[in-house]
């Protein structure tokens, strides 16, 4: 294979900082101390500069790899060769369980046939038994066993705050980089993007929820901050051909309803005599209502479309960002605007589900024949998971610009919005939306409790830290082991449950924050996303580059039934329920 010349990291991170403004006149001083030169350098860049300077500290590039190992992710991409064709298993999938630490639990799920779910895919044997391929037996996600602390040994907090505070998505949109259909004005700043119903004030039909984050991956302590958006076909948002926000709120209700199996929600105040429909099925009409109950079809210009059982209608679309940590001046955790990833979904054909089970009839039968998977790309239009999901997603390039990911890199996206266990209709986060209306707004971690998951007793994520022994997949998160954990290695339950909300349980200190996002600014810069996008600070120590076959999974008693569906109703009113009502 040709190696591509590709620039040095230090001329990588250095024209990025450049370009996006982060560095004074005076110049910034970068000591680029890492593992890509045996020799710690020390660069001092006047942005006054003429180009052809800078270029003089360009060589090829020799990344942080062992010998024979150098090959850079963009190289693989070049030439069109499959860096990993088992992409689909995510870096969590190696963690070492030592028999008792199960993080698997919450991918991996086998539920009843009595339930007659859509997903079928039923992988509970996956709790900490490695079935993979002869390919997947090799842990390819090479960036889990990098130290990153001399590679970001020179870049200050003061660079690194300047360059998450820019606004990168909208840069994208003005330069045509990204399509319509991923488009939200001011997106970059919740409060000008959205009107406190959660719907974009352009007019676009898209409308953020306030959702839990799942467990740990979208923690903000274990490297990004995110947020959600979905958006339903014109004919859900219209009454006789005409916009109406009432009839797209209650649509939205019922899609929560089919999704998650509830008879009743609350909803803001509705006219029924206006759009002459019972929505609270008490037999009347009245001129405002603040519930509604579920029907057997959507309503306004989509009435002839039935709910179908935890399953989205036609057309259904998400948006997604990951975000890096911003750090206000008060230390305050929140989304920065400057976006990692946008990622996009549209279902662009219903599945009944017969038709779903042949589906994973088909992957059970290409598995048990030792078939590797298989991604069928669209061009532009990203991935077809083979469920009826268009997937696709934006990332930022070496100049912290989005561009498109290359198809190996949207092949990451089928490891989890394919076949898993847990998902509903191969999603996550709508089911984990705060119920009815009070969930209709921006993500605000300050408004959401450690409420406990359906049929579970302690909060969701107290449970999770003791099932896992640690505050991230890999038990390396040494903020979280300090301060949720005994020198016995045991969750300090009271304090997890005193903590007032979610924000003070899963958000990192400004000094975290800081050198996560200075981590994944390494990874854009080597622009090595083939190798992991995991933000992790120092080699780890708890995954394993190679697997067993034979090794035991974890022990029975360490392996649970869950449901990624939470129960809000459980706890008793919480103070951040009494102040709303004050």
């Amino acid at each position: 294979m040709k190696m591509l010349k590709i620039t040095s990291g230090v001329g990588i991170l250095l024209s990025l900082l450049i370009g996006a403004g982060c560095t004074d006149n005076t110049g910034t001083d970068l000591n680029n101390q890492s593992n890509y030169e045996q020799n710690s350098t020390s660069f001092t860049v006047d942005t006054q500069l003429p180009p052809s300077t800078h270029e003089k500290t360009d060589s090829t590039h020799a990344y942080p790899y062992q010998e024979g190992d150098a090959i850079p992710a963009l190289a693989y991409i070049e030439h069109d060769e499959v860096y990993n064709p088992e992409s689909v298993i995510p870096p969590q999938c190696y963690t070492k369980t030592e028999g008792v630490n199960n993080p698997c639990y919450a991918c991996h799920q086998s539920y009843d046939s009595m339930e007659k779910r859509p997903n079928q895919m039923g992988d509970g044997t996956l709790q900490g038994n490695y079935e993979f391929s002869d390919v997947g037996l090799t842990n390819s996600w090479k960036n889990l066993f990098i130290d990153r602390t001399s590679l970001i040994a020179g870049i200050d907090d003061a660079t690194i705050k300047k360059y998450i505070a820019q606004d990168n998505y909208t840069a994208s949109l003005n330069n045509d980089a990204m399509p319509d259909y991923m488009r939200i004005e001011n997106l970059s700043a919740a409060d000008k993007a959205f009107d406190g119903d959660g719907f974009a004030k352009d007019g676009s039909g898209w409308v953020s929820y306030n959702y839990k984050p799942f467990p740990s991956t979208f923690w903000p302590t274990n490297g990004s901050t995110g947020d959600a958006m979905i958006r339903l076909p014109e004919s859900f948002q219209t009454l006789k051909g005409k916009y109406n926000k009432a009839i797209y709120t209650l649509n939205l209700s019922l899609v929560e309803m089919a999704l998650k199996e509830l008879d009743t929600l609350t909803v803001a105040p509705v006219n029924e005599l206006a759009l002459n429909l019972d929505v609270n099925q008490d037999g009347k009409l009245s001129n405002s209502v603040t519930e509604i109950a579920r029907l057997s079809h959507y309503v306004g210009d989509a009435s002839d479309v039935p709910l179908a059982h935890m399953l989205y209608p036609e057309g259904t679309e998400f948006l997604h960002t990951v975000r890096y940590i911003g750090v206000d001046e008060n230390g305050n955790i929140y989304n920065a605007p400057r976006m990692k990833e946008v990622r996009y979904m549209k279902k662009h054909m219903f599945r009944s589900r017969e038709s779903l089970a042949s589906a994973y009839y088909a992957e059970a039968k290409d598995k048990h024949f030792e078939k590797l998977p298989q991604t069928r790309y669209l061009g532009e239009k990203g991935i077809d998971n083979g469920f009826g999901w268009t997937i696709n997603g934006f990332i930022e390039n070496e100049q912290g610009e989005l561009r498109a990911q290359h198809d190996q890199e949207l092949a990451f996206c089928n490891g989890c919005h394919k076949t898993v266990g847990s998902t509903f209709d191969q999603t996550f986060s709508f089911a984990r939306k705060v119920p009815g209306q009070a969930g209709w707004g921006y993500i605000d971690l300050r408004e959401i409790e450690d409420v406990p998951n359906i049929n579970e007793e302690k909060g969701e994520f107290l449970t999770y830290m003791e099932r896992v022994g640690g505050g991230d997949e890999f038990r390396q998160n040494g903020e979280m082991l300090a301060k949720w954990f005994d020198e016995k290695g045991m969750v300090k339950v009271e304090e997890v449950q005193r903590a007032k909300s979610v924000y003070d349980i899963i958000t990192p200190s400004p000094g975290r924050a800081y050198a996560l996002n200075k981590a994944y600014l390494t990874i854009v810069k080597e622009q090595s996303y083939l190798f992991g996008r995991d933000a992790t600070l120092t080699k780890a120590t708890n995954v394993l580059s190679t697997i067993d076959a034979e090794q035991p999974p974890l022990k029975p008693e360490h392996r649970f039934k869950w449901d990624m569906r939470l129960n809000w109703q459980q706890e008793k009113p919480s103070a951040i329920a009494e102040a709303r009502q004050q």
